[in-house]
């Protein structure tokens, strides 16, 4: 089975590490950087990389997009006419329901895609912050759609859990976003806030203890990717956000 992985940074790379542990040698890869693509090869990453897509999707058998959300449908719709029939993608992404929208309207028929979300991110950027052990017993969530093949989901599934994932679960696209906003987005929310607070000063760290590293540790993040995220799931964010408001309410008004 031919696999390739659509950008090798810290998620794909680590992927892409994965599944070379996992037995599979067939793993090629995909960056506009050339350096990380000749470091992919170096540590035995990947069998192949290439700087254009073009030069190996019709070969491939299972495409992984780890590509920021407003890249995914914009990269299948170029790309759809080299498609191998019967090929399955799959992508990375925090978002399901708006991508999902995007995606559908430009698939081909021949092709399969399987939306998916492994729940170990990082803070960390590119092939250098890519490490497959922080999938070991985490879990990740596969969010079906109608047109999907049950070989396909099971697929994608066996994938995940050779690589480490200890569970994996089907889920709706719209009760992923749901939870997603609460238990991942609004966290990165509340630690750029406590960051950006006015309190915030150059002394903070002297008094901070691992309760504030904890909270704070994921405000450094990739804020090009986490605009997008938080933007293609706004309302469930404001949900989230306006229902913590309410309970910092309550504890405000406390005796």
């Amino acid at each position: 089975m031919n696999i390739a992985i659509i950008g090798l940074g810290v998620i794909g790379g680590s992927f892409a590490m994965g599944l070379q542990a996992a037995g599979y040698k067939n793993v090629f890869g995909v960056d506009i950087n050339l350096e990380t693509i000749e470091l992919a090869e170096k540590e035995g990453f990947i069998r192949k990389g290439v700087v254009d897509a073009k030069d190996i999707l019709s070969d491939m058998d299972v495409i992984l997009l780890s590509l920021y959300p407003s890249q995914i449908a914009p990269f299948v719709n170029q790309h759809k006419a080299l498609f191998k029939t019967g090929v399955v993608l799959t992508d990375v992404t925090g978002v399901k329901t708006e991508i999902i929208k995007q995606v559908t309207t430009v698939l081909p028929e021949t092709a399969d895609f399987i939306f998916a979300h492994p729940m170990r991110g990082s803070e960390k950027k590119g092939i250098i912050g890519a490490d497959h052990t922080r999938f070991v017993g985490a879990n990740a969530l596969i969010t079906p759609v109608p047109i999907n093949k049950e070989e396909n989901l099971q697929l994608i599934e066996q994938l995940y859990k050779e690589i480490g994932f200890e569970q994996v679960t089907r889920v709706s696209p719209e009760l992923h976003d749901e939870q997603i906003a609460y238990v991942s987005q609004l966290m990165h929310a509340l630690s750029v806030a406590v960051v950006n607070s006015s309190q915030a000063s150059d002394e903070t760290l002297t008094f901070a203890g691992n309760s504030f590293q904890e909270l704070t540790r994921i405000a450094d993040i990739n804020g090009e990717l986490w605009s997008e995220l938080f933007l293609n799931n706004r309302a469930a964010l404001l949900n989230s956000i306006e229902l913590f408001e309410v309970e910092l309410d309550a504890l405000k008004k406390s005796p």
